[in-house]
Parts: structure tokens; C-alpha cells; sequence
């Protein structure tokens, strides 16, 4: 047999009504008739008592007979089995699994720190118990393991200064290195019958010995991005107060009085400090 069986087994009140009334009846009977004959009620009762059985919500017991898989009771409730059973106690409840911070390299080579949130349980009772020889170890290894594969399967970041333009990297893609994960960790938990509700990255960030180098790059290549845009602005203005001065024909500029407009409004425009502009007072020549 390869494959879970749900069973229900006997009624647990009535084999405890029945034990009751072997044991309280084998006694007050033996000791008012002095016959060990009714001993045997007291007997029978004691093999009765092993067998019972109370499953509580979102457990399960797995049942074997001398090395033979008979079933798994999922039902909550009390019953009763042959004592004879061996009961292994297995939680259905949903579990979580915070891994350790992994050091890691992604796919350029970076050196990163990376750990994972799981949330998982147990789908099929046999498998956890039989297929893997411990299915809560098991989770722990395979989850680290496919932290690892995941890392070197995308950048950290993307950089404009070497060319990258990959769509997913592990700092920006959240959703679809999610998605990546919780399938590779589906089709390494499922030999042992856990199912994962969900999986995502809990901890991220550069190794130490390269953060700060990687902190001033991130900061040198928003500066330069910013400098972009600010620089497509002011040409813009320039251009818009050019065409205004034209249109409206306010002054009209020769070319080397327009250098020197367009000049003086860049430098106002792209320093990333108030200018302090000097007036002057007499002629446009002096």
C-alpha cells in the first residue's frame, strides 16, 4: 500500500460503557461469589483499556498492526482499536518554519543573506510517516535547499552600468520569486505529503563584507538617475523659455547671447545648490 486510507474505527463510549461494567462487575461479582472464575471479566477488561483512542481537531493517528500499515483516523472524537495497534500521532495543523539566514551567492556571483517564511502542513499521513524518516527535518533541509537554488537563479538587483535587464530580481520581483519558491518547494515536499500555503522570502540583504559597497553603488546610481532627470528638465525649460522670449518678441538674442542664457539658466537649474545671481546694473555689454 503507497497511498493514505482513511478509516473510522468502533465507537470509544461503548467500549468504554463495556469496560466499565467488566471491570466494576468482575470485581463486586468475584469478591461476593469468591469465584476466580470472574477474574477473567477483570481480564478482558484490562486488554480493553490500550485500545482507546481520542483524536483531537486537526490531528490524526496513523495505525499499524506488526509493521502493517492499516489506516489513518483524521475524524476528531473518542474511539476505541485493537490495542494491539501501534498509534502514531501526526498534526494536520498549519505550521510555520522561519528559516536561518543563509549566505548565499545569486546569480552574478554577489554574496547574499537570504531566509525564507513556510507555512505548511501535512496532506498525506503516510507519506510523512513512511515515505521520509523524519518529515519535520525533512521540511527544514528541502526548505534551505531550495533557498539556495532560488538565490542563484536571479540577481539581487538590477544595475544599469553593466547592462543588466533582467525582469525579476530577487529585491524587486517580491510576488514572482514568491511564486518560484512555493513551486520548487511543492515538488520537493510533496514525497513527503506536505503541502505549502505559503512561502516567501523573510530576509534579504548583501553579505557584510560587500554591504557598504554595494550601499554606495545603489546610492551612486540613484544619484546619477536623478542628475538624468533633473538634466531633462532644464533643457526643457530652457528650450520652453527660448521659444517664449522668440514668440512673444520680447528681446531678440544673438547666438552668442543665447549661450550665454543658455548657460546661465543650466547652471541655475542643475546645481544642487541655491545660486546667487549678480545683477547688473548698467549696460548688457558691461
Amino acid at each position: 500500500m503507497k497511498e493514505e486510507k482513511i478509516i473510522i474505527p468502533a465507537n470509544g463510549y461503548l467500549m468504554l460503557f463495556l469496560f466499565l461494567i467488566l471491570m466494576v462487575g468482575g470485581i463486586v461479582v468475584m469478591i461476593k461469589t469468591e469465584n476466580p472464575i470472574f477474574a477473567l471479566a477483570i481480564v478482558t477488561a484490562v486488554f480493553i483499556a490500550p485500545g482507546f483512542l481520542m483524536v483531537q481537531p486537526n490531528n490524526s493517528r496513523v495505525l499499524l498492526l506488526f509493521g502493517k500499515y492499516v489506516g489513518t483516523v483524521k475524524r476528531n472524537g473518542f474511539y476505541w482499536v485493537i490495542p494491539f495497534y501501534t498509534k502514531t500521532k501526526i498534526s494536520l495543523r498549519a505550521s510555520n518554519f522561519d528559516s536561518e539566514r543563509l549566505k548565499v551567492n545569486d546569480k552574478l556571483g554577489n554574496p547574499v543573506m537570504i531566509s525564507t517564511i513556510l507555512v505548511w502542513r501535512v496532506e498525506n499521513t503516510y507519506k510523512a510517516a513512511f515515505d521520509v524518516d523524519n518529515y519535520q527535518n525533512f521540511v527544514r533541509v528541502q526548505t534551505d535547499a531550495a533557498v539556495r537554488k532560488l538565490a542563484s537563479m536571479y540577481p539581487y538587483d538590477n544595475f544599469a552600468d553593466e547592462g543588466l535587464t533582467e525582469d525579476i530580481t530577487l529585491r524587486s520581483s517580491v510576488n514572482e520569486v514568491s511564486e518560484a519558491l512555493e513551486k520548487e518547494l511543492e515538488e520537493r515536499l510533496a514525497i513527503a505529503g506536505i503541502e505549502v500555503l505559503e512561502a516567501r522570502i523573510g530576509y534579504l540583504a548583501y553579505a557584510q563584507e560587500i554591504a557598504n559597497a554595494m550601499l554606495k553603488r545603489q546610492q551612486a546610481t540613484a544619484i546619477v538617475a536623478a542628475r538624468h532627470k533633473i538634466v531633462q528638465g532644464a533643457v526643457s525649460m530652457v528650450e520652453m523659455a527660448l521659444e517664449e522670449l522668440s514668440k512673444k518678441d520680447i528681446i531678440h538674442l544673438d547666438e552668442e547671447r543665447k549661450a550665454a542664457m543658455v548657460s546661465n539658466l543650466m547652471v541655475i537649474l542643475c546645481s544642487d545648490k541655491d545660486a546667487t545671481p549678480i545683477v547688473n546694473a548698467g549696460t548688457l555689454n558691461h
